[in-house]
């Protein structure tokens, strides 16, 4: 009897883990205590029904705040978890922020590497052009310088040629001819003007002796 006054708990709710939908208690432990029955013949002992009724309020008054501690803990443990989902949420958000931007980080990375192989791309290219400009240059450099080597040699061998053949003439024209040697005599010599001038005091001096 006292039973059927008791809600029961939602054995479904419990199980699914949620909250039952809180319930209206119409009888208090007081109203238990002070709970009167009327006297009727061959009823129950008015002892033991008070005793029961006050074991029964106890027990009610224990369930009541056992009630209200788990519904005190059972606000604490949502507000944990909705702080912990918060948490959870802004971590959720801070690593989706991290990675985009390490995606961010990467692409420039990678866009500035493309720029730089560009970029040295390039100047090896430039490098190699003036490179090869340079070697056609020198190659037409040493080309010319050829060409005036064998003009310079050519117009040393002409010269020499020139002197060779005026040597040639020169001396073929020093040559004394057979026919003009023989007809010719040597000439005698002449007496030393010495001797002329010696003679003549010794002729005076004879004169006078």
């Amino acid at each position: 009897m006292l039973d059927s006054q008791i809600p029961p708990v939602s054995t479904s709710a419990a199980a699914a883990g949620t909250t039952p939908a809180e319930r209206v208690m119409r009888i208090a432990p007081l109203d238990l205590r002070q709970q009167r029955f009327k006297r009727s013949l061959n009823g129950y002992d008015r002892t033991e029904v008070v005793a029961f009724l006050t074991e029964a309020a106890d027990d009610y008054e224990h369930a009541l705040r056992e009630i209200d501690r788990l519904r005190q803990d059972l606000t604490r443990m949502e507000a944990l978890l909705s702080e912990h989902r918060e948490r959870e949420a802004s971590l959720r958000n801070m690593l989706l922020t991290a990675q985009r931007l390490a995606d961010d980080m990467k692409e420039a990375a990678q866009n500035e590497a493309k720029m730089l192989v560009r970029e040295a791309q390039g100047r090896a290219d430039l490098l190699l052009q003036k490179a090869s400009a340079r070697v056609d240059d020198i190659d037409r450099d040493i080309i010319e310088l050829r060409l005036r080597r064998r003009d310079v040699e050519g117009s040393l061998e002409a010269s020499i040629q020139s002197l060779y053949h005026a040597l040639e003439f020169i001396r073929d024209q020093e040559k004394p001819e057979p026919d003009k040697v023989l007809l010719h005599r040597p000439r005698q010599q002449e007496a030393p003007a010495a001797d002329v001038h010696d003679a003549q005091p010794r002729a005076s001096s004879d004169g006078r002796g």
